[in-house]
């Protein structure tokens, strides 16, 4: 006689009072069609199974806090499938901004160590870091979203390390990507340097990296300051992350940087 053994599926990440009402209420989410909503339950239910969580100094992570985090992280891979977050496992959660103490070693080859209180940090090594405080605020359409910022580092990370040059699709042309954030990138140091106001922020001027991480916090947030600035960089970025918050969100004035 045949002993049938029925394994019990796993919970439903997404089945919490709170959700969907949570998302619906996040200004970062406004606008996704059905098909897109779909996507995007389907990649945080993947996203929450798949990833491991741990909170530092006692955080708790309940599972309110763990839904917003895997709203923000999804919304840039509707599109992209669960593969593009594959190759790491971890993300941490600070109650507070940190302080990273980990040597860096700048295009000369000199190794510098220093201190830098941070909001969030992709490491190459492995996890996303994230202080609470400002993962909490980032659905807010201001153009700031350290979820978002780190995980597009992770996804700047999928072909080395990151420089500004992710793994581009078959689609696209490395020519046409390379023109338009040099470019960009010359104006938007250019302008710094000059003392201009800009209306993206001057972070972005640290470094290729970061000005591909800034600029798709600002293409998911406030979409049409980024065409308006640098159109071709929008399209670029319309082309990798398949979509087009431009044509969901409404738009609006960027806050004040200064």
């Amino acid at each position: 006689m045949l002993n049938l053994l029925r394994r019990t599926p796993p919970p439903d990440p997404l089945a919490h009072p709170a959700w969907p009402e949570l998302g619906r209420q996040m200004p970062l989410l406004s606008g996704l069609g059905d098909c897109e909503w779909w996507r995007l339950e389907a990649r945080m239910r993947h996203f929450l199974t798949n990833k491991a969580f741990h909170g530092v100094e006692g955080f708790a992570l309940s599972q309110r806090r763990l839904l917003q985090i895997a709203a923000q992280a999804c919304l840039p891979i509707i599109n992209l499938g669960d593969k593009a977050y594959a190759d790491w496992n971890e993300v941490i959660l600070y109650p507070h901004a940190f302080v990273n103490r980990t040597p860096w070693r700048d295009e000369a080859g000199l190794v510098h160590e220093g201190e830098w209180v941070l909001a969030g940090q992709a490491r190459q090594d492995g996890p996303i870091l994230l202080a609470w405080p400002d993962a909490q605020r980032g659905p807010i359409l201001d153009g700031r979203n350290v979820v978002i910022h780190e995980c597009a580092h992770k996804l700047d990370m999928l072909n080395g390390t990151a420089n500004g040059f992710p793994p581009l699709h078959a689609s696209m042309h490395a020519t046409d990507w390379t023109r338009a954030f040099e470019t960009g990138y010359v104006d938007f140091t250019g302008r710094l340097a000059r003392g201009e106001t800009v209306p993206i922020d001057p972070y972005a001027a640290e470094n290729p990296a970061e000005f591909f991480a800034v600029l798709s916090e600002y293409f998911f947030e406030l979409p049409h300051l980024v065409h308006d600035q640098y159109p071709t960089i929008y399209e670029q970025l319309r082309q990798f992350y398949r979509q087009d918050p431009g044509e969901r969100l409404p738009l609006i004035d960027p806050p004040s940087l200064f």
